[in-house]
């Protein structure tokens, strides 16, 4: 026996005893679950991580089978798919992953449940020896053998099992794809040496060869006494003689012509009906106990459900779009505008490719909500697939047909769904797609989002084209950075910048107040929020650049408000600041977050981040020393160089700053950016750690009520950076007066709204000198501003 490199990993899962069917690890297949302990673990396992143990049953004649009727090896799969059917039964896709082995059980009343040890092992670090790459070919010999004579799998399934090199994972696929009894599938579930496995497959497959040959022989004695179409002739009128006798009729004839009689009412492309009705004729030939019969139905299925000839008439009204647009948002003036052009051009064009829109910006701006308003506007339908986690490929193109359980992929379902061939389709989270060894998603999103390309969109399981030219793709980001480029490229980029204090009160009075009353069972005359009452609430109780936390702090008033209501049998219920902090507790936040006086080596930056801008401290300590520089905080490696930029540049210039020429070999400079448990990059606080460092280094104090942002070049000069406006809204809310930006930033001050830029001073700068003319004060000024 050889010793195998499996890792041991206990956990403790639902099980599903199975009747009839075997699942080995790396296979995907679809089954009905009838029985409530099996339902109920299912239920239990999507509660938890969707991992399930599945275990055939020994007898699959008993109905309600205990601990000892089923084996106690099986495989943990994860639960892809769950479809209710009537009647309360569950259709269920899953996919293999590993072999499990059932220690003890910890429940078995309601569903089985059990701590188990799931065998897993790393491909990679599996050696072959001689004696395992002679049975594996050996195996694959006898599988092509089998494919040849049994006709049953596809040839293409040869090629994909001859690649594969895991001695492992190469029998259980082949297991997988051969019709073998329950029992003979748990010997091969149990068999963990990979050799033993191999040579147990080796000897069920000669069995099976041997059995088919013989079928073959018999088949080809009958065949020369009587031609193919005498007998089907011979077979036709016979069973059409025994349903007459039996008062049926011819089923499958009768559903073959169904079939071809829905294929011709609807109208689709003469290629995609072509291949629909061989499809449909298909199932002429085959036993009505195939596997495959069941495969075409599920495929004619689809192609007839699919809408290849329906679509909306889109409501070509400038002035309703544009009212339903203010209706349902307030602000976001670009995306409106953006959406009134496309509309626009339709009504002036007559018809034109749906645009494909990414919205970036940080989270709960309103990015998803809008596209359903853009659907409304237009009188399309909205569908909404999200994109945050998917590594499968498949998950977008689907499975080919080959594969047990295959089903199309989610925008094909999701077109289905909507009904018509151009709905507004929105991608969410397309910047947190993953990959894996299952396929790159967004590299299969490419000719979705190519608009010379998505006129014939073909999903591996139709095999046929399907238009989407029509379709009006949106897609929604917080940030472009993890966004492959070919992808992007596709895209036309609309950023979203976070509110400011106003617009959130705005939002609050016109659309989250009225909401949030109504979800919560009140009216406008139960409840009373002031105005200073909200305002607190956004400065003092939430710290973001969209409204969501502010939804969720008014939503908990408006359950407090109507609890009050039933236990006091009150009728009004009036929130101000001086009873704010009885429903919404102490304040989380601090509006003013300057320093109290200015310091010496603590200078005041601004930073941008996905979830909008953030004010950013750098504090600078020097000490006798030899000269080390230590920088913390987490800083990332562009961070680091700007502070090295920075100390390069104060060492070129030290005569100018009034510090000693010899800093740089007996004094240690330590630049530390507070909340060190947070990751920081970028090259935008280069200005910010140099005023810092030369504060620290001349004995000059910072004035407090100024920020700055701006990247630093060895020479001093300041260039320009992005995210002016997130920035600018931190600094206000954060109660800065005075904001120190590169020159080159002077034209991003049209996205700045004019309240803020009434009570802020903007300094625009080229050098490090006139930094420092407008930060530093003199030694003897550290508790003043000036």
């Amino acid at each position: 026996m050889k010793l195998n490199p499996y890792s041991i990993l206990k956990r403790t899962i639902p099980i599903i005893a199975l009747r009839g069917v075997s699942v080995f690890p790396y296979m995907i297949i679809h089954f009905d679950v009838g029985r409530d302990k099996s339902v109920n673990a299912l239920e239990k396992a999507m509660v938890d991580d969707s991992l399930i143990l599945l275990c055939s049953q020994k007898d699959p004649k008993i109905d309600e089978p205990g601990i000892d009727d089923f084996y106690h090896i099986g495989t943990v799969s994860k639960i892809k798919q769950m479809l209710k059917l009537p009647g309360g039964s569950i259709r269920v896709l899953i996919e293999g992953l590993n072999r499990g082995r059932i220690v003890d059980f910890t429940e078995t009343d309601k569903y089985f449940e059990a701590e188990i040890e799931e065998l897993t092992y790393d491909p990679e670090k599996i050696g072959k020896d001689k004696e395992t790459e002679a049975i594996m070919r050996l195996v694959l010999d006898d599988f092509q053998e089998y494919t040849n004579l049994s006709n049953r799998i596809s040839q293409d399934v040869i090629v994909t099992v001859a690649e594969i090199e895991d001695p492992g994972r190469f029998a259980d696929i082949i297991a997988s794809y051969i019709y073998l009894k329950p029992e003979y599938d748990q010997k091969i579930l149990e068999a963990f040496d990979f050799y033993e496995r191999l040579e147990i497959l080796h000897k069920m497959l000669q069995e099976e060869i041997e059995i088919l040959r013989i079928k073959v022989d018999i088949n080809q004695r009958v065949k020369k006494q009587i031609t193919q179409v005498q007998k089907e002739y011979y077979l036709r009128e016979e069973m059409k003689a025994i349903q007459k006798e039996l008062g049926e009729e011819d089923e499958v004839s009768e559903e073959v012509e169904s079939y071809k009689n829905k294929i011709k009412k609807v109208k689709m492309p003469k290629e995609v009906r072509d291949k629909a009705i061989t499809e449909a004729e298909r199932l002429y030939k085959l036993s009505p106990g195939s596997p495959e019969t069941g495969v075409i139905r599920t495929y004619l299925d689809w192609i007839i459900e699919l809408p290849w000839d329906k679509e909306t008439k889109d409501k070509v009204d400038l002035k309703k779009a544009r009212e339903i647009l203010n209706k349902d948002h307030y602000g976001l003036t670009d995306v409106k505008e953006r959406i009134l052009e496309y509309i626009a051009i339709r009504k002036l064009s007559g018809n034109m490719k749906g645009p494909i829109l990414c919205f970036v910006g940080p989270p709960g701006v309103g990015k998803t909500s809008i596209a359903k308003s853009i659907a409304k506007s237009l009188n399309r339908n909205f569908v909404r697939m999200s994109l945050g986690g998917i590594q499968d490929e498949a998950e977008i193109r689907g499975h080919r047909r080959t594969y047990v359980g295959a089903m199309p992929g989610r925008i094909i379902s999701l077109i289905k769904k909507a009904g018509s061939k151009n709905p507004v389709f929105l991608f969410d989270e397309i910047d947190k797609l993953n990959r894996d060894f299952r396929g790159d998603p967004a590299s299969a999103l490419l000719e979705v989002l190519d608009p010379e390309q998505n006129n014939s969109f073909t999903d591996h399981f139709l095999e046929v084209p399907f238009d989407m030219s029509k379709v009006f793709f949106i897609t929604t980001a917080n940030t472009t950075m993890t966004i492959p480029d070919a992808l992007l490229d596709r895209m036309e980029v609309i950023r979203i910048s976070g509110y400011t204090e106003e617009e959130k009160l705005k939002i609050a009075e016109g659309y989250l107040l009225p909401k949030q009353i109504k979800e919560n069972g009140l009216k406008m005359k139960n409840l009373y929020i002031s105005e200073t009452a909200l305002k607190t609430i956004i400065s003092n109780y939430t710290r973001e650049a969209g409204v969501r936390n502010l939804e969720r702090n008014i939503a908990n008033i408006c359950r407090k408000s109507a609890k009050r209501i039933v236990e006091e049998n009150i009728n009004r219920v009036r929130i101000n600041n001086g009873n704010l902090h009885n429903y919404l507790g102490v304040e989380k936040y601090k509006h003013e977050v300057v320093k109290e006086k200015n310091q010496v080596g603590i200078a005041t930056g601004l930073a941008w981040t996905v979830f909008g801008g953030e004010i950013l401290f750098i504090e600078v300590n020097c000490m006798k020393g030899t000269g080390k520089l230590q920088l913390t905080g987490q800083l990332g490696d562009v961070m680091k160089e700007s502070a090295m930029a920075g100390i390069s540049y104060i060492r070129g210039n030290f005569s100018d700053f009034g510090i000693d020429e010899q800093f740089y070999k007996d004094t240690d400079i330590h630049i530390h950016v507070p909340e060190g448990a947070i990751p920081k990059d970028g090259p935008s606080a280069g200005i910010t750690m140099a005023t810092a460092v030369i504060s620290a280094l001349s004995g000059k104090p910072i004035r407090r009520d100024t920020a700055m942002t701006g990247e630093i070049t060895l020479r001093g000069r300041v260039l320009p950076i992005g995210g002016i406006k997130e920035k600018v809204l931190a600094a206000s809310e954060a109660g800065i007066k005075r904001i120190i930006l590169p020159y080159e930033n002077k034209k991003d001050m049209e996205e700045v709204p004019k309240n803020i830029k009434k009570r802020t001073q903007f300094i625009f700068v080229r050098s490090m000198d006139e930094v420092l003319k407008y930060s530093l004060l003199n030694k003897d000024d550290k508790n003043e501003n000036k």
